[in-house]
């Protein structure tokens, strides 16, 4: 079992690999010839100011006094310059922005975790633990910036080395302004520092463009770009498709530029115009990779390689011939990349299974090239403009068409291998683990060789026609993993044969009533991905159940807690999403009950008489000290942080002291099932206070409660159907040495339970306020532990905030597997053949084309699923640690029985 448990992981490991290999590849190619517009350029040199994390209704909006936050740059738009939206894609990360906005094209998702290089990058920035979002403020990063470029110009005067360097042409100067976004990720886009910083940044702008003209002598050869890599949402975080990440402000003015144009009306589907106050100044949006071929047209240099943007030429003033021109040469540049494309995939196919773009023939190339220079010749350039469009809209589709070439081939072979997987388990549980088939099974008969050898048939052509076609190693794994799955499958070819008899001897419309119960159960599974009340009106039916059997006549009180626990925690996927207010009462409040629920416990462990009394009672009192402290650093660590005093060096120390004793304090208490339990709770719940904001705290208080009550009602269910006595849980201890021969058989009412498992598994995910994006995670719940930016590090303590609930569900789960006396690889099994159907169904819903929202929740929903099926492995391995280990404070560990 451990080597299925293995390769099943790792088989899932590939099945979670595979979404970035068929959607996500990088686009980049290589071969192509630069191409530049063979006329002068307006200007000698560009200025880009990226704001990061500014967002374009923050920067056009006007105050409450009907005030500009940005006068300047709103001067600029009014009687200078060229405004717009620039339209960002996910992940709405800063390095994939940065690219897209000087390289011209989109990295792939797996890009954002990339560092930068280049040889002829000249670059000067501070230190990176400025970045604290704890600090007094973050508005000195940007005036970091400002400074250090007036004392670059300031030094260059007197440096002629660097004098002349800086007055050659075909010069970028970059400025990346962080303050805005770590303001953001602090307080808030709402906030008053967020607003003031945007005030900042104006006057700092102001000042360089200023310094700029004086110093080359007003000669009108500097373009200056103003623009930001992503938005941010109302919560302050980034990364997926919301439009508050994805329109960001885009200023441009100086040479080269249109001035301001007055116009009567706009044609847009939005109210943006009208809130800001900009319907007589016309809006010019573009897609952000759009901005590199216009810089590089504006300077003369050729354009970046590899750039999918389309030349805005409604933003230059120049004459049209120039237009036309750099329009054709970006036409040009797009379309040897498609050429490019088209070779590669050309030369790595066979001849009769390649199929090419047929909207962009050779001839059609030759006659759209061939008719543009007509028109360029014949001076008609406005056709020139259009008919290059077309052309590089052509180009564009068949680069995405050769890009995506192999994704049905890819996308075929990893759904054969998760219905082969999926087969496979199932077949598993019935024969290993179930009586369905007992009785049914004839004569073995002899194994033939003839599948083997079938199947090592098969696995050989597979190889030699992706050999023959030069494929990816990646291939090869996508290709050959079907085999031996659907081999493994065929070889339990009398299970299946008896599962079919077993099933026609099965009533019909039991067989189909059970069949739309477990189909309406996924169903709902995945709808609350998308609708988190999903999860609401489930444990609705779940607080109903027991009125719906004989449960409510054998045990009143634990059906009616049942009922009341699952209604109570129905609550919490309708709450606000991450985002809200934090709200420290809340998590004072959630500190208080564990309190009260710990002196009940003392309490009761005080009028015990027995040799663990002085243990276990040292034990809660360390937990419940541990509580204390976590309470009180929550409230200083917030108070200190609106002060902006940063965070106290005590109450860090505290924090990872107490996230680092929360995983062995358990094992000092009593193996006895109730007392474990609790024990892993008020460990989890101190470092889990240490997480929270808000509304959340409160969430695996509840979420405990009717998991213990779970453990009490599926003892009743068990008991009721005569398969086993019942026993009190004060008596049933953890343990690892559990006589296997107590094991019973899977029933039917035991894929409810594995149902509930997965059920309890997503609701402790979205019931805390996440949502199904990357962008649902708030850094201020880490800010107890650290406030200057360390996204691995930060990532991980969030990571975590996520898995307490999780780890709570599964120590439950280990418990309803010790009470119902069933294996817990009987019942995992069901688990995983469960998440690997929601999985695959989200498989299906991935897409890229669309909104960038949808594109990015389609992404997240597939990863979160995924995620949770290898992290399930994990999570139960850590639950049986922390169920069954024991640690004694002194002395050697004692070792119990059932």
């Amino acid at each position: 079992m451990l080597l299925f448990f293995t390769l099943g992981l790792l088989i899932h490991f590939v099945f979670f690999a595979s979404i970035f290999d068929i959607y996500f590849t990088s686009p980049l190619v290589h071969g192509m010839t630069p191409q530049f517009t063979p006329l002068p350029p307006p200007a000698r040199r560009l200025v880009l100011f990226v704001a990061d994390g500014l967002r374009a209704d923050a920067l056009y909006k006007l105050d409450e006094n009907g005030n500009s936050r940005a006068p300047f740059i709103r001067n600029i738009i009014m009687h200078e310059g060229s405004w717009g939206i620039s339209h960002t894609r996910v992940p709405t990360e800063s390095r994939p922005g940065h690219v897209a906005l000087i390289a011209g094209f989109y990295e792939d998702v797996s890009a954002v975790a990339k560092g930068a290089s280049g040889d002829h990058v000249y670059t000067y920035s501070y230190d990176a633990k400025r970045e604290d979002f704890g600090a007094q403020d973050a508005t000195k990063l940007d005036m970091w910036v400002f400074d250090n470029v007036k004392d670059f110009f300031h030094r260059a005067r007197n440096n002629q080395s660097l004098f002349s360097k800086i007055n050659e042409e075909k010069i970028v100067f970059f400025l990346h302004l962080l303050g805005i976004d770590t303001n953001g990720h602090a307080h808030r886009p709402s906030s008053r520092d967020y607003k003031d910083n945007i005030k900042k940044v104006d006057d700092g702008v102001k000042e360089i463009v200023s310094m700029f003209n004086h110093f080359y002598g007003n000669d009108g050869k500097t373009t200056f770009i103003f623009t930001s890599d992503h938005g941010m949402t109302d919560w302050g975080s980034h990364g997926a498709g919301h439009p508050s990440e994805t329109l960001t402000p885009l200023v441009t003015w100086g040479a080269g530029i249109k001035y301001p144009q007055r116009v009567l009306a706009q044609q847009f589907d939005d109210a943006f115009l009208k809130e800001w106050r900009l319907e007589n100044w016309k809006r010019l949006d573009v897609n952000q990779a759009d901005i590199a071929p216009l810089m590089t047209s504006l300077i003369g240099v050729p354009f970046p390689l590899n750039s999918v943007g389309i030349l805005p030429v409604d933003y230059l003033n120049n004459t049209d011939l120039f237009k036309a021109e750099s329009m054709f040469t970006n036409a040009v540049q797009i379309l040897e990349q498609f050429k490019v494309k088209m070779t590669q995939k050309k030369e790595v196919t066979l001849p009769f299974l390649f199929t090419p773009f047929k909207l962009l023939s050779d001839s059609k190339q030759f006659n759209i090239l061939r008719k543009a220079r007509s028109y360029i010749k014949h001076r008609k350039f406005d056709k020139v403009v259009s008919l290059c469009k077309e052309l590089i809209h052509l180009a564009l589709k068949g680069l995405s068409y050769y890009h995506t070439y192999d994704r049905f081939f890819l996308g075929v072979n990893v759904v054969i291998g998760f219905v082969g997987w999926i087969s496979y388990a199932s077949l598993l549980i019935i024969k290993s683990h179930s009586n369905l088939i007992k009785g049914v099974s004839k004569e073995v008969k002899k194994p033939s060789h003839l599948l083997p050898c079938s199947f090592v048939a098969i696995g050989i052509l597979v190889a030699f026609f992706l050999l023959i076609q030069a494929c990816p190693w990646t291939y090869y794994v996508y290709g050959l993993l079907p085999v031996p799955i659907w081999y493994a499958v065929l070889r339990e070819f009398q299970v299946i044969q008896d599962l079919v008899a077993s099933v026609l001897t099965y009533p019909l419309s039991h067989f189909v009533g059970y069949l739309l119960a477990f189909t309406l159960g996924i169903e709902v599974l995945v709808l609350s991905f998308f609708y988190r009340y999903m999860l609401t009106a489930g444990l609705t039916a779940f607080a109903a159940w027991p009125f719906l059997t004989r449960l409510w006549t054998r045990a009143k009180v634990t059906s009616l807690s049942w009922t009341f626990f699952s209604l109570l925690l129905a609550v919490f996927p309708l709450m606000p999403v991450v985002g809200r207010k934090p709200d420290i009462s809340l998590v004072m409040g959630a500190g208080l009950l564990v309190l009260l629920l710990s002196l009940c416990v003392v309490t009761s462990l005080m009028k015990r008489k027995d040799g663990f009394i002085k243990e276990e009672l040292l034990v809660h009192l360390l937990q419940v000290l541990s509580t204390v402290l976590s309470m009180y650093v929550v409230y200083s660590t917030q108070s200190s942080l609106l002060r902006k005093q940063g965070l106290p060096l005590m109450n860090q120390i505290i924090s990872w002291a107490t996230l680092a004793s929360s995983l062995v304090v358990p094992l000092l208490s009593s193996p006895v099932l109730f007392q474990r339990l609790f024990s892993i709770l008020l460990s989890l719940m101190s470092t889990y206070l240490l997480l929270s904001t808000g509304y959340e705290a409160l969430f695996p208080l509840v979420l405990s409660c009717l998991m213990f009550v779970w453990i009490n009602i599926e003892q009743e269910t068990l008991q009721q159907s005569g398969v086993c006595c019942k026993q009190k849980l004060t008596s049933i201890q953890f343990s690892y040495n559990i006589d296997i021969t107590q094991f019973r058989q899977l029933y039917l009412d035991d894929i409810r339970r594995a149902f509930f498992l997965v059920f309890f598994l997503v609701t402790a995910f979205f019931g805390t306020g996440n949502i199904a994006s990357i962008n649902s995670f708030d850094l201020a719940s880490v800010y107890c532990f650290l406030t200057v930016f360390s996204p691995f590090v930060m990532g991980a303590l969030m990571m975590w905030k996520i898995l307490i609930p999780f780890v709570l569900v599964m120590c439950a789960f280990e418990a309803v597997q010790l009470t119902t006396q069933l294996s817990s690889k009987s019942l995992f099994l069901i688990v995983l053949v469960i998440s690997d159907i929601m999985a695959l169904h989200f498989f299906f819903l991935v897409k890229d084309y669309g909104s960038w929202l949808d594109i990015g929740t389609s992404i997240s929903h597939y990863v979160i699923v995924m995620s949770m099926t290898i992290f399930l492995v994990f999570l139960n391995g850590l639950a049986q640690l922390l169920t069954t280990k024991k640690l004694r404070l002194c002395g050697k560990p004692k070792s119990h029985f059932m």
